[in-house]
């Protein structure tokens, strides 16, 4: 485990309360693993991943609609699909080695947990969670958009190829208030060139389906499917 001083100095943040920023790193697998309460590290990180969810998304939203003044609700959803998607968390928190800074469980560890990507997305929600609680919207809104300008900066210039599968959720999230879920159907081939074909369903009803060499690709092609139907 790193040491949480260097991390907060290369990030240019000094937690006043460095508890909240020990609770951002506290995975739950610490709790899931303790046989005595007071061996354990403090509270886990969920709450603020709660609640850094609400802020990240508040603070990309407002900058949206501040700067791209003259786009239209679809595309700025779109847009912020791509900006606080998981994958999109994950990379960030990867670029700041936050994995080497994770407090977890022998079992969560040993399992690759602090490479894992939703590991590292909820982390980032949580430090920007107890970046709010510690010195306000300021600065946890300061910290959120210097993490976001390099993929904010390709997606003026229109470098950033589509994200059907954020924006499928940030779509069915929004108004359907559920979350699409992917279903291998088929996989056809021998090993060195398989095809893959997926469904993807929301509310228990399929409303797309994708072919792919990989089932990454399917799930990507079967996403676009749906969000064309459905928008």
């Amino acid at each position: 485990m790193g040491n949480w001083a260097d991390w907060q100095k290369n990030m240019g943040v000094s937690f006043h309360n460095p508890l909240l920023l020990q609770q951002a790193l506290t995975h739950s697998s610490c709790a899931n693993e303790s046989t005595n309460f007071t061996s354990l590290p403090g509270p886990d990180n969920e709450r603020l991943e709660f609640l850094g969810d609400s802020v990240l998304g508040m603070v990309v939203t407002e900058m949206l609609y501040h700067e791209f003044s003259d786009l239209p609700e679809g595309k700025l959803t779109m847009i912020r699909a791509r900006l606080i998607c998981q994958e999109t968390l994950s990379s960030i928190a990867a670029s700041l080695d936050l994995g080497s800074y994770l407090i977890m469980g022998q079992g969560e560890t040993k399992c690759n947990g602090r490479t894992r990507i939703s590991n590292l997305a909820n982390a980032l929600e949580a430090i920007i969670g107890a970046l709010y609680l510690d010195q306000g919207l300021c600065q946890a809104k300061q910290f959120t958009l210097k993490q976001l300008e390099p993929l904010l900066g390709e997606i003026r210039a229109g470098q950033v190829p589509p994200d059907y599968k954020s924006w499928l959720q940030e779509y069915t999230q929004h108004n359907k208030q559920s979350t699409p879920s992917y279903r291998m159907v088929e996989a056809r081939g021998p090993d060195h060139d398989k095809s893959f074909t997926v469904e993807v369903f929301v509310d228990q009803e399929m409303v797309g389906r994708g072919l792919g060499s990989s089932k990454k690709r399917a799930e990507t092609a079967a996403a676009k499917s749906a969000w064309m139907k459905l928008r």
